[in-house]
C-alpha cells in the first residue's frame, strides 16, 4: 500500500523543517488523516546530518540515509524501529488501514522482528485476529526494549513468538521511557533512605513528624485546587490518606475513598459521573471555554477497569512503586471520572500505592502535595503537556445547561499515554520529601523540644505557654516583639526574655 508522501508545509500546527519529508508516525498520521497528536514528529532530511539525527525545535530530523520508502509498511517499520511507541496512534492507524494490508506484511516476513511486533500490537489493540498462521518457531522477541522502557514481566505469546512486557493491557496501557533522570532516581533507593531516617529517630518523634507532614499534605492538596477548607474537610482528607493502601484498589474502594473526601453530596453525584466534565473558564455568557475535557461518561467504567487492571499488573510485576503511582494516579486524573474531587483523589492514589507497596515507612505520609504546591507551575505544565495536545482531537459542543457534550469517539485518548514526564515529576517530589522535608521536620522537632526543655528549666511555665513563646520568637526572627512582651509575656523580666531568646536562637542555629 503506497502512501501519499507529499509533505505539507505545516503539520499539526507546526512548521515542517525545510528540505525534509515526513516519516514514520508523522507520515502515517498525515497520509491517513488520523485524529491523534504526534508528540515527537519525525522527518527525514534531503541532506546528510552529522550524527545521523538532530533535534530541530519540536522535530526529530534524520539523515537522508534513513528514508524508509513510500509504502505503508515502510513507514510503520520506521516508526517501530526509530520512534517512541505511541499506542494511540498505532491503534488509530490499524483501524484506518484494511486488515488485508497487515496480513500481507506478516506473510511477507513472518519471522521479521518488526512484522511480529506490529502483528501483536494489531491484535492486542484492535481485538481482531489476522487470517495468518501462527509464527514459525523463531526466537521469541521482547515487545518493548527493556533498555529503552520500563517493562513488566514478559508473557510469551506463542502465536506471535513475542514476549508481552507492557505495563498494562489493551484496555489501558501507559508507557514509561527509561530516561537518565528516572534511572538516577531509582539508584537513590529513596524508600531505604526514608526508613533509615525514621530508624534513627525515636518512635514518639516519628509519630509527631508523621502528623505534621499529614497536615501539611492535607492543606496543600486543597490549596492546589484553590480552596481553603474548614478543619473538618482537612480531617476527612487525613482519614482518607491514612487508610491508603489498607484495601486493594478496586472500583468500590475508589468510591469509598471519594465518600470520605466529599461528605456532603447534595450537589455532587457520588461515583462515576453521568455527564461530561471540563476544566477551564466560561465566557461572559457563562458558556464553557474548556482547556481540557474528561472522558465521555459511557467510557468511564471501561477506562477505570482498564486502569485498575494495569495497576494490578504493575504491582504483580514488581514495577517500581513511584512509577506505578505516577501511571495510575495521572491516568486517573486524565480520565477525570468524578463530578468533583478528581484532583484530590489523584493525589490520594499516589499515597495509596506508595503505602500499599511499602515504599513509605509505616504510618508515614510523604507530603507530595506540599511539594506539588511549591512547584505548582511545573505541576500544571506537566498536566498540560499531556492534555493540551488532545484538545484539537476532541469534537465538542456546549449544552443548554452550559456544560459540554463530546461528539466523537475519544476513549483511546485516555487509554494510552506516555507517562515519562509525569513519572519524572513525581519522583522529584518524592526525592525532595525523603532527602529534605522528612529529615528537616525531624530536625525541627528535635530543636523545638530542646528549646522547650531549656526554657522550662529556666522559667517555670506550662508546655503550651513555652511553645507559644518559641513560636513568637521564631516568627520575629529571633526576638520577642515589644507587643508580645507587653501583652502575653509581660510577667517575664528583661533578663528572662534575653535568656529565653538566646536559648531559642541557640537551639535553631543553622536551621
Amino acid at each position: 500500500m503506497k502512501l501519499k508522501t507529499q509533505t505539507p508545509p505545516i503539520f499539526q500546527e507546526t512548521t515542517v523543517p525545510a528540505s525534509t519529508k515526513l516519516a514514520g508516525l508523522s507520515a502515517l498520521v498525515h497520509s491517513l488523516a488520523i485524529q491523534a497528536p504526534v508528540r515527537k514528529p519525525t522527518c527525514v532530511s534531503d541532506q546528510h546530518i552529522r550524527g545521523s539525527r538532530r533535534n530541530e525545535e519540536s522535530w526529530i530530523v534524520f539523515d537522508k540515509r534513513y528514508w524508509p520508502g513510500d509504502t505503508f509498511a515502510d513507514h510503520l517499520t520506521f516508526a517501530l524501529r526509530h520512534e517512541d511507541l505511541d499506542l494511540l496512534i498505532l491503534k488509530r492507524v490499524f483501524e484506518a488501514v484494511p486488515q488485508s494490508e497487515f496480513q500481507h506484511i506478516v506473510r511477507a516476513t513472518p519471522t521479521g522482528i518488526q512484522a511480529r511486533r506490529a502483528w501483536y500490537f494489531y491484535e492486542l489493540l484492535t481485538g481482531r485476529t489476522l487470517a495468518v498462521d501462527d509464527a514459525a518457531n523463531a526466537a521469541a522477541i521482547d515487545l518493548l526494549d527493556p533498555n529503552a522502557y520500563f517493562t513488566g514481566k514478559p508473557r510469551l505469546s506463542r502465536r506471535h513468538r513475542v514476549r508481552d512486557n507492557l505495563l498494562g493491557t489493551g484496555r489501558f496501557c501507559p508507557m514509561i521511557r527509561r530516561t537518565k533522570a528516572l534511572t538516577q532516581f531509582l539508584e537513590l533507593d529513596l524508600s531505604t533512605k526514608a526508613r533509615e531516617t525514621v530508624g534513627r529517630t525515636g518512635a514518639h518523634l516519628v509519630a509527631r513528624a508523621a502528623s505534621f507532614m499529614l497536615r501539611s499534605d492535607s492543606r496543600a492538596s486543597f490549596e492546589i485546587e484553590g480552596e481553603r477548607p474548614p478543619r473538618n474537610r482537612l480531617e476527612r482528607w487525613g482519614r482518607a490518606v491514612l487508610q491508603a493502601g489498607k484495601n486493594r484498589l478496586m472500583p468500590d474502594e475508589i468510591i469509598r475513598l471519594q465518600h470520605i473526601l466529599i461528605e456532603d453530596t447534595r450537589f455532587v453525584k457520588p461515583g462515576l459521573r453521568p455527564d461530561c466534565v471540563f476544566l477551564g473558564e466560561r465566557d461572559h455568557h457563562g458558556d464553557p471555554l474548556p482547556e481540557f475535557i474528561g472522558a465521555r461518561p459511557g467510557d468511564l467504567e471501561n477506562l477505570i477497569g482498564g486502569l485498575l487492571e494495569a495497576n494490578d499488573r504493575m504491582r504483580n510485576d514488581g514495577i517500581d512503586p513511584v512509577l506505578t503511582a505516577a501511571a495510575t494516579a495521572f491516568g486517573f486524573v486524565y480520565i477525570h471520572p468524578f463530578q468533583d474531587g478528581n484532583g484530590r483523589m489523584h493525589r490520594c492514589l499516589i499515597h495509596h500505592i506508595l503505602a500499599e507497596r511499602k515504599f513509605t515507612p509505616p504510618g508515614m505520609v510523604f507530603p507530595v502535595s506540599s511539594v506539588m504546591l511549591d512547584r505548582i507551575d511545573v505541576y500544571r505544565t506537566t498536566l498540560q503537556s499531556h492534555s493540551n495536545p488532545l484538545m484539537p482531537h476532541i469534537d465538542w459542543r456546549p449544552t443548554p445547561g452550559r456544560n459540554v457534550e463530546v461528539l466523537n469517539e475519544t476513549a483511546d485518548l485516555y487509554r494510552y499515554f506516555d507517562c515519562t514526564t509525569e513519572a519524572e515529576f513525581l519522583y522529584s517530589c518524592v526525592a525532595r520529601t525523603v532527602e529534605h522535608d522528612l529529615p528537616r521536620e525531624i530536625d525541627y522537632l528535635r530543636r523545638h523540644d530542646e528549646a522547650i526543655r531549656r526554657i522550662m528549666d529556666t522559667v517555670e511555665m506550662p508546655d503550651r505557654v513555652a511553645e507559644t513563646l518559641v513560636l513568637f520568637i521564631r516568627q520575629n526572627i529571633g526576638s520577642l516583639s515589644k507587643k508580645r512582651r507587653e501583652v502575653e509575656f509581660k510577667k517575664l523580666t528583661d533578663a528572662e526574655v534575653t535568656l529565653v531568646e538566646a536559648i531559642v536562637n541557640d537551639a535553631f542555629a543553622g536551621f
